[in-house]
């Protein structure tokens, strides 16, 4: 049986949008559990949640070249904190409050990067999912990552981030220019 609904409905923890049925409730937890890979990256999850992000808050598009939509409740896991919700091409991340990438690190076993993203992240983690969990290893890879920095003002970025085969291999050419450089 399928309840419409008028318009947006937020109950504490779950998101019913528009026109959608009981059985396809979202639970806020969702964006968190996408930021852990959990499903793996798809351009088919991201729409959903990107939607739900749509019809919670206005995006601010200020900084990072990204999306940053803030909840209307904060949702805690793990012992870390989060009230908003990043989309970046193709990442899918909340940013948690403080500079908290080690902690996150340990957490969910993600080892140092070589690169700082060209000084955009001071500090960061990564972990590639297992390739039965790479859907779209055709195209390129994905990763749980866990980044800090000034440009971040005091919150850490954690996020399912998918990178495709040129762009890696472009980051892995700069890695060892920088290196050679040393």
């Amino acid at each position: 049986m399928s309840i419409r609904l008028s318009s947006l409905y937020l109950a504490p923890g779950l998101l019913l949008a528009t026109h959608a049925s009981a059985e396809d409730a979202l639970p806020m937890s969702a964006f968190f559990d996408a930021a852990l890979c959990l499903p793996p990256y798809s351009i088919d999850r991201a729409t959903v949640l990107y939607e739900a992000a749509e019809k919670l808050a206005k995006p601010d598009q200020s900084s990072l070249g990204a999306a940053v939509y803030h909840l209307p409740a904060p949702i805690e896991r793990d012992g870390f904190t989060t009230q908003d919700v990043l989309f970046a091409n193709m990442t899918i991340g909340v940013l948690m409050e403080g500079n908290v990438a080690d902690q996150l690190a340990k957490r969910y076993e993600l080892t140092p990067e070589t690169s700082h993203l060209l000084g955009i992240s001071s500090r960061g983690f990564s972990r590639l999912l297992p390739d039965a969990q790479q859907s779209m290893k055709e195209m390129g890879l994905i990763s749980i990552i866990a980044r800090e920095g000034d440009a971040l003002k005091g919150k850490t970025l954690l996020a399912c981030e998918f990178v495709d085969a040129a762009d890696r291999k472009a980051m892995e050419a700069w890695d060892k220019e920088a290196a050679e450089q040393k």
